[in-house]
């Protein structure tokens, strides 16, 4: 036994060693191309999903694009669409979401006018995991030249998506004048849209809206627009008997008198929701996360996850039913971070984890987060004096 000691005590430090240097951050090489930007994953039932908005070089288009990760690597890149036409926003940005039934669904935002802020929401549909692709559906069918955009796909039980959106049907048109609204419809496999609904008449102008599927029914969070200009995160969830009114998530008593582009997110296991959102309620910003037990009828108190200096700009994930992962931009002395943190439903926040250098400039974006097994990816935009870059990176917590 005694000549076993040395052997095991050794053993010991190298697996302690080893711990010791495993990083919880790893970065894994994209396909996305120079100039890269806004990118979004979704976790499949078997593959994670990356698309992003590239230029394409010797034109004035730029192109949708996206790559499928499975067993440690990337497909080919595949077009979407093409254009030079759409519209290219830092916080506004597309979509390629999978259905229960395997059917790819990407959105995007295409000029249909002369002003600054006059574009439509166009769909494209993949029964063939995106070899090819439909040609495009418009969503908001209202015939305005005003915004429509801030878009959230959510796949529903049965398949299709819901689809959730800001809708300026009821602006002043080729003016920012007049109240923003917020829709929600379905869309199947063949492209029919159906459950078109307005659910809030007056609401945030820019920011994003968040929806999950619980309990079989979709809930959603966006940013609401009180006459006095308190605008708080508001959710709104389907019942069997219909559409609920908006409620409160937390009366933070934010009063802004513009739209502060920082709007809430979402993510759901079976009846459990999180919800994840900014306030600088008191000029003074804070982030947070909140539990739902019952489908987002009710969430339980607000738990600061920040450290001190958050610039917002947040994403949510569940583990698991107990446990989310949370990301946000962190304001620090040499620019910004983009940080995550778990946050379990009944205890702690653990310490936040470093994912990445970022930037606390509008060109940063973003960053979306998804899980897919055990795995947290991570997507974000990095910009730099030359140019745009899209990185992923997987995050063990």
């Amino acid at each position: 036994m005694t000549a076993l000691r040395p052997i095991f005590a050794t053993a010991l430090l190298v697996a302690i060693a080893s711990l010791a240097s495993a990083q919880p951050v790893e970065e894994l090489a994209t396909p996305a191309g120079a100039g890269a930007m806004t990118p979004f994953v979704f976790a499949g039932r078997n593959a994670l999903l990356l698309s992003w908005l590239e230029p394409v070089p010797d034109t004035k288009e730029t192109a949708l694009r996206f790559a499928i990760y499975r067993a440690g690597r990337w497909s080919v890149p595949r077009t979407v669409m093409q254009r030079s036409d759409f519209f290219v926003n830092w916080a506004d940005f597309p979509s390629i979401v999978e259905d229960a039934n395997g059917t790819l669904f990407a959105h995007w935002l295409q000029k249909s006018g002369n002003s600054t802020y006059a574009y439509d929401v166009r769909v494209a549909i993949s029964n063939d995991r995106g070899a090819t692709w439909s040609a495009p559906i418009l969503l908001n069918r209202d015939g305005k030249k005003d915004e429509h955009g801030f878009v959230t796909l959510a796949p529903l039980p049965a398949g299709g998506v819901g689809a959730t959106w800001l809708d300026g049907r009821n602006m002043v048109e080729g003016k920012e004048e007049g109240d923003m609204t917020v829709r929600y419809a379905t869309i199947d496999a063949a492209g029919v849209i159906r459950s078109d609904v307005q659910l809030d008449n007056r609401t945030c102008e820019c920011c994003t809206t968040g929806m999950a599927i619980a309990g079989g029914h979709p809930v959603i969070a966006y940013r609401d627009r009180s006459p006095e200009e308190i605008r708080d995160i508001a959710v709104i969830r389907q019942t069997a008997n219909g559409w609920s009114k908006p409620r409160p998530l937390h009366n933070d008593g934010w009063k802004i008198a513009g739209c502060p582009v920082n709007g809430p997110q979402l993510d759901a296991r079976g009846k459990r929701v999180a919800a994840a959102w900014f306030s600088a309620a008191g000029e003074h910003g804070r982030a947070y996360v909140a539990f739902s037990d019952n489908a987002g009828e009710t969430f339980g108190a607000a738990i600061v996850i920040d450290d001190g200096t958050p610039i917002g700009r947040m994403d949510v994930a569940m583990l698991d039913g107990e446990t989310a992962i949370v990301t946000w931009s962190e304001q620090t002395a040499g620019g910004a971070e983009l940080r995550a943190r778990r946050v379990p439903r009944n205890g702690k926040p653990t310490p936040s984890v470093k994912v990445a250098d970022s930037s606390a400039a509008r060109a940063a974006g973003f960053a979306r987060i998804a899980v897919l097994g055990q795995d947290v990816y991570v997507a974000w935009t990095e910009q730099n004096a030359a140019t745009k870059r899209v990185h992923v990176s997987r995050v063990r917590l």
